[in-house]
């Protein structure tokens, strides 16, 4: 890479920054950050830390991250804003080193870049995911990985193309299921045929559950874009358009001599059918309820990446070319729509929450004040759907205040999901919990004689009778005695 591409890609970073902003402690946050704080400080979480360890415990992710605070001596929002960037770079790197494998022509190239560094936070399709994640998560990680892996396949260089499979694997396992089956299609339809090709997307499927809980069904409602048929229309079509223009692509990429794109266009279309087929059979029997929490849907999310980087290279190829206004007319009004898009997600925090910055959202303040004035062996009690609540903006009490709480219904609902086993505490702790809008002080003394909860998080006004030590215009923090 000359010192050149490395500048523009370095500039391409800090406007994606800009573009999609940063939240460190927003939505997954609170599954994989609290695993990172209980290796930093052993004694954190004393209550309820299954429900976030489960995931810890099956990636290198929090040991890599608590690895990086050690070395560096640096705080933790410092390393997390560092990884979140350096993820982000690496990302359009290996984005740009596979376009380049398809496209002769630099402006093709830099399009496709640009293209991708302007959608990151794009929704992919109904699987609740990004392009890429307004904060630090594994998967930000893998999807570098997973770029840089098909790279390594196209210039049949396997062992290097494995070890960052391997690496991928160890920092999400899940994810890294779609990288490897795609790369092994792209091998089969290389050298076999397509049949070949579909039955390499079935290799992680092979598995079997017991059937779920009536608990567990329960979590399942909670996360409908694990169940294909309960997708809205306009999700189905961000799962079903691609494919046919992946099509289109391949012939545009045949009539131009563009093997490559040729090749990588028709092992998608392969990947994306074969996974689709899954998903259905794996929605439509209630047998397979618990099956479904592998999500091979979530196959979409290298297949956005791929698609809207192909996309880009054809842009600047036949459209774009040198002329700057063109270039201006399609990015321009892209980015300032992805910006208000993130901004009207996040309205009550900084679009960019700097590392050591006072925070603007007042749910935060509240956290951080858990953090410094309570005892780390507390534990909390929020409602539950606190989340979901606007001005909340789903950032993560547990990976905030760094202290335990009560099961609530996003965050460990979602580590249930994907752990069936912790259905029915989860499922317990949540009946504990219902009616909390009408709670009074016998409720919340309940909570303490059941759980031990020896602190409430509300929303104003409060509940009569509790002491309240902090408050602000929106959150009150008080004791139980």
């Amino acid at each position: 890479m000359k010192l050149r591409d490395f500048v523009l890609l370095a500039l391409l970073t800090l406007g994606a920054l800009f573009v999609h902003g940063y939240h460190p402690w927003a939505e997954d946050s609170g599954i994989y950050l609290p695993g990172v704080e209980k290796i930093l400080q052993a004694e954190l979480f004393p209550f309820n830390s299954q429900f976030f360890e489960s995931h810890a415990h099956l990636t290198f992710f929090p040991n890599l991250i608590a690895a990086s605070v050690r070395i560096s001596h640096l705080p933790l929002d410092v390393v997390l804003f560092f990884w979140h960037l350096a993820s982000i770079f690496l990302f359009l790197v290996a984005c740009w080193q596979l376009i380049g494998k398809c496209f002769h022509d630099e402006r093709a190239r830099w399009a496709g870049v640009a293209l991708i560094a302007a959608l990151l936070t794009l929704p992919v399709a109904g699987t609740a995911l990004y392009i890429m994640d307004q904060y630090l998560n594994p998967r930000n990680l893998v999807a570098c990985a997973a770029i840089f892996a098909i790279v390594k396949v196209i210039d049949k260089k396997y062992f290097q193309a494995a070890l960052f499979l391997v690496g991928a694997a160890a920092i999400h396992p899940l994810m890294s299921v779609f990288a490897f089956s795609y790369c092994v299609v792209l091998l089969c339809t290389e050298k076999f045929d397509r049949p070949s090709a579909g039955l390499a997307c079935l290799l992680p499927f092979g598995l079997s559950f017991d059937p779920p809980s009536a608990a567990y069904h329960q979590v399942a409602l909670e996360h409908p874009y694990f169940y294909l048929l309960q997708w809205h229309w306009y999700e189905w079509l961000g799962a079903i358009a691609p494919i046919p223009i992946l099509w289109w692509f391949s012939r545009i990429a045949r009539s131009r001599k563009f093997g490559k794109l040729d090749l990588l266009c028709r092992a998608l279309i392969v990947y994306e059918l074969v996974y689709l087929l899954v998903s259905m059979i794996l929605t439509i029997p209630a047998r397979f309820e618990a099956l479904a929490r592998l999500q091979p849907m979530r196959s979409l999310y290298l297949l956005y990446v791929l698609f809207f980087l192909f996309a880009g290279g054809l842009l600047g190829e036949y459209v774009l070319k040198n002329r700057v206004w063109r270039w201006a007319a399609l990015f321009v009004p892209l980015c300032a729509g992805m910006f208000v898009a993130q901004r009207a997600l996040f309205p009550a925090s900084a679009h960019i929450e700097w590392p050591g910055a006072a925070p603007k959202n007042q749910w935060v303040q509240a956290f951080l004040w858990i953090r410094v004035n309570t005892p780390r062996d507390a534990i909390f009690a929020l409602n539950p759907m606190h989340m979901d609540i606007p001005g909340e903006e789903e950032n993560s009490f547990e990976a905030v205040a760094q202290r335990s709480m009560l099961a609530d219904a996003n965050k460990a609902s979602g580590a249930v999901s994907m752990f069936p086993a912790m259905a029915d505490e989860w499922f317990s702790q949540i009946q504990a919990q219902n009616g909390w809008t009408t709670f009074q002080v016998q409720d919340f003394r309940r909570l303490k004689t059941q759980y031990g909860v020896s602190w409430v998080v509300l929303q104003q006004p409060g509940t009569a009778g509790l002491g309240c030590p902090y408050q602000n215009a929106t959150v009150l923090v008080c004791r139980l005695n």
